[in-house]
């Protein structure tokens, strides 16, 4: 039997066996690779029962380990990093371990959280883009193989209690529905439990939450909700049932939280926190970054700043509505960030509290890509940058007292993030320079790392995690589960790293890709091709026209120095090498027509093909790959019963109030709103000019192409009462839909409709 682990911090036997325990442990390797399902041994006698199956077994003394993952952001966001965000949390992982400042990432979410969670590369495992944009292509079809299991898996396999709490962005579009399939959902990826939400973000105050394979809403009521208090809130909770019920089990939790994904939101009271701090503007933070970062030793003192592009704006050039109101924006993504910190730091206080801390492998990593620098001049709705539309300084200075708020769905200007970066060229999505994929990673585990507070410089790679986890745990990766032969691992443990400041790296090489933006590491070298397009701008560059550029990182830091003219044989190298890598990870073919692969005929769709597709009232939660896909030829028809003249409530909605539509009765009155942008200036509505009598009704919402935009009709009873166009047709962009139900994200209305809603038929024309 594992031995006994008693979860209080006086126990003296846990104080006394817990470092010999865990050094035998992490010095024991299996001889034999272990599958996930291990055939269970009868017990012999006088042990026990002889018949039932006993559950797996976790070596003696092995580990909890807990990996933090946060959402865009940069390098050097946090305070321990040289950043201006205060993460006390974050800077006690640093304190009491080690803190790795040339970790790779993949430069965009999902890919990241795929090399993660597999200790694979992203294309070998379908996730060359974000699951939003998957194609028919191997390395892109957002669809993890079975010949990948994750952490989750085997951690599971070898006696580990599982849990997951925050983003889940690596479930195919298709398969979010309700009813699956759940085979890649995290319960299925290995996560005994799973608390947050599916895709790439969620409204920090309206999520569309998961727990496990069911949806739901949070308290309506609750005037203070925050996801990612919820979060910490269902963490804690886990940790004291697991303390409670299973306190010789070993557990691994994932927790990756939204935050600093837009939306950005913050409880008030964080924002207040801030104000002023950031009116000397991003070229100013940045030195400022950079300053403290070499003081630290965080970065080389022979390190250089990466210039800010000419092609983003000087905070000296800016008006002073814009200064004040970019200060504003920055100041909400601030918060959130810190209120996260601040969320985590309790999940801490658990596991010191129960006694765990000690004997815990931490592996925190600042981000699952660098800074989003997406929108120039920021916004108060993320969802405006995809139907290619930029609010004017007007507009958001209108607004800029909701920042932050339940209203908004906003993000800050791209000249935060890149100072957020300090101090690497470029951000997020860009996969050629290190500000879109170089972040900090944190490692403590203080029954086994004696060092507090060192810096490790060893060029480390997210896929590196995974055989990192199953050799300080004692365990080897599994060559067949579930009967399926298990492709190789692609990352390179680093254990030696945790002892010895001066072991080598053990990755030498490794290539990058995202949506054509590549690059190639080898023994301090990095091919790289250039920007020649504006990362805030929804990209559909031909990625053969990138130039290739060359740096020495070895004695460039910050990748500063192309010096791609006075090494034109290390550049044909490095380009020749990523060529091989490309073709043995499915990266090819490149592309980066970001815009038309998000369109969901790309790829599978959870609806069949037919006529029409019906729905009925309730509570289920459709996503919009579950949903047929509206078109300018498209049309819906509700058959509702009323029992009144002043009937009110929703009928069906898709979205949410930031990119949605949704058909309701109002006193009677059916109304539709197509609100694709969450802007006034976009937004169609059609009106019954009189209240329903009671009885049966049909009501249909029909769009028809007109020129280049759309007629949008109403009709009652198959009688048109009401049109209104639009010489453009915006599409709508995410959420999902519910019968019945007022949209997720839609607190104040009523609960359900007032009449009964038969039935309602969707009919692509």
């Amino acid at each position: 039997m594992a031995a006994s682990r008693p979860r209080s911090a006086a126990n003296p036997l846990r104080r006394a066996f817990t470092g010999a325990i865990a050094a035998l442990a992490l010095a024991s390797t299996a001889s034999q690779p272990l599958h996930a399902q291990q055939e269970p041994q009868p017990a012999q006698e006088g042990e026990g029962f002889r018949y039932f199956p006993r559950p797996a077994e976790a070596p003696a003394g092995a580990p909890n380990v807990l990996i933090v993952l946060t959402d865009d952001v940069g390098f050097s966001a946090a305070s321990g990093l040289g950043g201006p965000i205060p993460t006390p949390a974050f800077d006690s992982v640093m304190a009491q371990g080690l803190t790795y400042t040339r970790f790779h990432v993949t430069a965009m979410c999902s890919p990241t959280r795929a090399s993660l969670l597999t200790g694979r590369n992203h294309h070998s495992v379908g996730f060359g883009a974000i699951a939003n944009v998957a194609v028919d292509q191997p390395g892109y079809t957002s669809v993890i193989p079975e010949s990948a299991a994750t952490i989750g898996d085997v951690l599971k396999a070898n006696g580990y209690a599982t849990a997951f709490f925050g983003k889940n962005h690596n479930t195919p579009d298709w398969e979010t529905g309700p009813l699956g399939p759940f085979e890649r959902w995290p319960n299925g990826l290995g996560f005994d439990y799973f608390y947050g939400f599916n895709g790439p973000a969620a409204d920090q105050i309206n999520p569309e939450l998961v727990e496990n394979r069911n949806t739901l809403r949070r308290d309506p009521t609750d005037e203070t909700y925050f996801l990612d208090r919820d979060l910490a809130d269902k963490m804690v909770e886990w940790l004291h049932m697991q303390d409670s019920l299973r306190d010789d089990q070993p557990f691994l939790l994932y927790f990756a939280p939204g935050t600093m994904h837009a939306p950005q939101q913050a409880p008030s009271e964080w924002i207040d926190r801030f104000a002023g701090q950031f009116d000397q503007g991003w070229d100013v933070l940045r030195e400022q970054i950079f300053a403290r970062q070499k003081s630290a030793g965080i970065i080389p003192a022979d390190a250089e700043l990466a210039p800010r592009p000419a092609r983003m704006p000087a905070w000296d050039s800016l008006t002073d509505s814009q200064r004040s109101n970019y200060a504003r924006l920055m100041e909400v993504a601030a918060a959130q960030m810190a209120f996260m910190d601040f969320q985590f730091g309790r999940v801490l206080d658990t596991l010191r509290e129960t006694g765990e801390l000690d004997n815990t492998l931490i592996l925190y990593v600042q981000g699952d890509n660098g800074g989003a620098i997406h929108e120039l001049a920021g916004s108060m709705n993320a969802y405006e940058g995809f139907a290619q539309i930029e609010s004017t300084d007007e507009e958001l200075t209108a607004r800029i007292g909701d920042a932050g708020g339940e209203d908004t769905f906003g993000n800050y200007p791209a000249g935060w993030a890149f100072a957020l970066n300090t101090p690497f060229p470029w951000g997020k999505a860009v996969a050629s320079h290190l500000g879109g994929t170089r972040n900090a990673l944190a490692v403590s585990w203080p029954a086994r790392i004696a060092e507090r507070g060192a810096i490790r410089t060893q060029y480390t790679h997210v896929i590196d995690v995974a055989p990192t986890i199953y050799e300080a745990i004692g365990i080897a990766a599994p060559a067949v589960v579930d009967g399926v032969e298990q492709q190789e691992i692609d990352g390179k443990s680093f254990v030696t790293s945790f002892f010895d400041e001066d072991a080598p790296s053990h990755r030498t090489e490794q290539y990058y890709e995202m949506l054509g933006s590549r690059a190639y590491y080898r023994d301090g070298w990095l091919a790289a091709t250039g920007v020649t397009w504006d990362p805030w701008r929804i990209p559909d560059y031909d990625p053969a026209t990138l130039p290739w550029e060359l740096y020495n990182l070895d004695e460039d830091f910050s990748q500063v120095d192309n010096v791609a003219d006075a090494h034109p044989e290390k550049l044909a190298e490095l380009k020749s090498a990523f060529d091989e890598a490309a073709e043995r990870y499915d990266v090819y073919p490149l592309a980066s027509d970001y815009l038309a692969r998000l369109n969901p005929d790309n790829r599978p769709h959870a609806l069949q093909p037919a006529q029409s597709y019906t729905y009925y009232e309730g509570d289920a939660r459709y996503p919009i790959a579950a949903w047929p896909n509206l078109t300018p030829n498209w049309e819906a028809t509700a058959n509702i019963s009323t029992v009144s003249a002043s009937d009110s409530g929703p009928v069906f909605g898709m979205g949410m109030r930031f990119t949605g539509y949704r058909l309701m009765l109002e006193d009677g009155v059916p109304v539709f709103v197509y609100d694709p942008t969450g802007r006034p200036e976009e937004r169609m509505t059609v009106r019954a000019p009189a209240a329903l009598p009671a009885g049966d009704h049909e009501v249909t919402v029909v769009f028809s192409p007109e020129g280049g935009g759309i007629r949008l009709s109403l009709l009652v009873d198959g009688e048109e009462v009401a049109q209104t166009s639009d010489e453009r047709f915006y599409r709508v962009f995410n959420g999902a839909a519910l019968i019945g139900r007022p949209l997720i994200d839609d607190r104040t209305g009523p609960r359900s409709c007032d009449c009964t809603i038969d039935q309602v038929t969707i009919t692509p024309r």
